[in-house]
């Protein structure tokens, strides 16, 4: 109906949905079985357990659906890139929770789910305990609030601190079986110069094809420009091999820098190639008024680049003034003194130099031009141009040698603009760390080579990674804003909202920590498990806070309610969260081509949700009853009017007005 294909990220959607769809139905199903092992009967425990439980999954199909959905919204190529994947996960969960409260109840009733029999198995009694020992410490979290907070503030501080320690890219390093190899000489050598540049290259190449690590291999000679090379390698299966894409390009950057007379750098083809520059190069771009200053500052920073970082090498700057060309200087005095027409003087130089387009002749339904040229060996060095003739309007010939001075110089070949502003491009080769690591480092390099901030431009992979980053941050906000208002909409109240929302900065200091202690870096796919954890992350406490709030309408206490809610629905939310997690397994444990990808948004969900989730059982009834007492539960003001609409009814308004 969308016009979504079967894809990357379609597929992580769905793998990541095969554990959240069962949530709702688990919530619905274990409430109704509570009440049969309590002596309900089948339709009337799933009548009533769908009833309790059924604003708590309302609310969390809303919030769930209130985070996804900005995630296909986001801007630049992230939002491009997950549109599908946001919708996709929202579709799922929306119709998860159709079916929680649909078939799940009808068949509930039909079934005997009472485990009253089963009491003395090994897993209940296992159970029993583990339900009994977490009573026995929310109660001792609940004697001592302040310092189960105080432990978790210290806990978020601690991965705060950790945070920037993570590496930091826009796509993990993936391996699509693909190698590249680009190549450029000096300005002004021909074909037959980087055909020897070729051959050099492939004796390089040659052991890898030798082996069959390198099935075939695709070079273009003159690619653009007559000094450029590109040579598009094919690697075996990822199986077939030993070594990484990644491994690969490592081992040729040392033999390939070796050849004298061009600057060749291998790359290995991402995942997802977005930005344009590749993860094994990076790209910024200096500005200025004047070509020549840029271009001595881009010459220093170039400099610094290969003799000053152990990061980054093999600098190249794209205005390069050594592009030969010749310029003829007209004496327009003694053009005019001699008769010659600098018309004439145009047209002669174009026919014996390059050939002139004189008409078109009209063949059938094709027009042929038809070309004014001289004879191919006319005109073969730059002296040959003193032995041409122009004719005067007398209508004699003059040598053009008398009017005209020859002169051979150096020139860019191409003039940059970046945002409207003279520019020169200066690209180097990552050798170890990230792309942010790398912008880092040549921010540093240009601070020390006297190029200001102002003037330098990321580009590339290094300005998409800017843009994500500061998209994914807006994005964290609108879903936190999102989630509290959907939040506050729901409860009808502010306190239980703000309960419930203060434990989601727990959750992702857990996913900090879990990247940190798995080596894996925050990229796109990581961030978008950050977003996503703070709809898990408020669906845990949605359960715990709704039920509490039930208990506190039937007259208990804000701590008898926060206490009883946590213990009763221990094993629903240790359900949910032992499928959601578990559904992230395969992610974690993938090997194979695209891998990276769906590893880091597997240990995010895997190691977030699965330490924040324990950490917060403990922590959102402990919230529960510091913030939850300054407010009223749900449902407290529809009583209230419900009251007052029978006192309307029964012609008291008094009565009702001392409600």
């Amino acid at each position: 109906m969308a016009g979504f294909s079967i894809n990357l990220l379609t597929l992580l959607a769905l793998v990541l949905a095969t554990g959240l769809i069962v949530d709702d139905a688990i919530v619905v199903l274990e409430n109704a079985q509570r009440l049969q092992n309590e002596g309900l009967g089948r339709k009337a425990s799933a009548v009533l357990g769908t009833r309790q439980v059924f604003f708590a999954v309302i609310a969390t199909t809303a919030v769930l659906i209130s985070v996804f959905v900005p995630i296909s919204f986001l801007p630049s190529d992230a939002g491009r890139l997950f549109r599908e994947f946001g919708f996709v996960l929202a579709l799922a969960v929306l119709i998860s929770s159709f079916v929680a409260l649909s078939l799940v109840p009808a068949l509930a009733a039909k079934m005997n789910l009472s485990t009253n029999d089963s009491r003395d198995g090994r897993l209940a009694r296992f159970g029993g305990a583990l339900n009994d020992r977490y009573g026995r410490m929310v109660r001792w979290s609940l004697d001592r609030p302040m310092l189960v907070i105080l432990i978790s503030v210290a806990a978020a501080a601690a991965a705060g601190l950790l945070y920037p320690t993570l590496s930091n890219e826009v796509v993990p390093e993936g391996d699509r079986g693909v190698l590249e190899v680009y190549a450029t000489g000096p300005d002004g050598v021909g074909i037959a110069y980087m055909d020897g540049q070729m051959d050099a290259i492939e004796q390089v190449i040659e052991p890898l094809e030798r082996s069959g690590v390198i099935r075939s291999t695709f070079s273009i000679v003159g690619r653009w420009d007559p000094n450029r090379i590109q040579v598009t390698a094919q690697l075996a299966d990822w199986s077939d091999r030993d070594q990484s894409q990644a491994e690969l390009v490592d081992s040729l950057r040392a033999p390939l820098e070796r050849i004298p007379g061009s600057r060749i750098s291998p790359r290995g083809r991402g995942t997802l190639d977005i930005g344009g520059g590749g993860g094994e190069q990076i790209e910024v771009a200096l500005t200025g008024t004047d070509y020549d200053e840029i271009y001595r500052r881009a010459r220093a920073l170039a400099d610094a680049i290969d003799t000053r970082s152990d990061m980054l090498a093999n600098a190249e700057i794209s205005y390069q003034p050594t592009q030969p060309q010749i310029a003829l200087a007209v004496d327009r005095r003694r053009a005019a003194e001699l008769g010659v027409d600098l018309e004439q003087l145009s047209v002669t130089l174009r026919a014996m130099v390059g050939g002139d387009e004189v008409v078109d002749l009209n063949v059938g339904d094709q027009a042929l031009p038809i070309l004014l040229t001289s004879e191919t060996t006319t005109i073969t060095s730059p002296s040959d141009l003193n032995n041409l003739y122009v004719r005067t309007t007398a209508g004699g010939l003059t040598p053009l040698s008398t009017i005209v001075s020859i002169k051979e110089e150096g020139v860019a070949a191409q003039l940059d603009r970046v945002a409207q502003r003279r520019a020169i491009e200066v690209t180097a080769d990552i050798t170890s760390g990230t792309i942010a690591e790398a912008v880092t480092e040549i921010r540093r390099l240009a601070e020390a080579t006297g190029n200001p901030e102002a003037d330098l431009i990321l580009q590339g992979e290094a300005e998409t990674l800017a843009e994500t980053s500061n998209a994914l941050l807006l994005t964290y906000g609108f879903a936190l804003v999102i989630v509290f208002l959907v939040l506050v909409a729901q409860f009808e109240s502010l306190t239980s909202a703000l309960v419930i929302l203060l434990t989601v900065p727990f959750a992702l200091a857990a996913a900090v920590l879990a990247l940190f202690l798995s080596g894996t870096s925050l990229n796109i796919y990581s961030q978008i498990g950050l977003v996503m954890l703070i709809g898990l992350m408020a669906k845990n406490g949605i359960l715990i806070v709704e039920f509490a709030d039930q208990l506190r309408l039937e007259g208990k206490s804000v701590r008898e309610a926060a206490e009883e809610a946590a213990t009763l629905r221990l094993r629903p939310i240790m359900m949910t969260l032992i499928s959601t997690v578990v559904g992230a397994v395969p992610l974690i444990i993938a090997t194979g081509a695209g891998a990276e990808a769906r590893t880091s948004i597997g240990w995010v969900i895997f190691g977030g949700l699965g330490l924040a989730g324990v950490f917060t059982l403990f922590l959102t009834p402990v919230l529960y009853i510091v913030i939850a007492k300054f407010g009223k539960p749900r449902k407290a003001d529809l009583t209230r009017l419900n009251r007052e609409l029978d006192d309307a009814a029964d012609g008291s308004p008094q009565t009702a007005g001392a409600h």
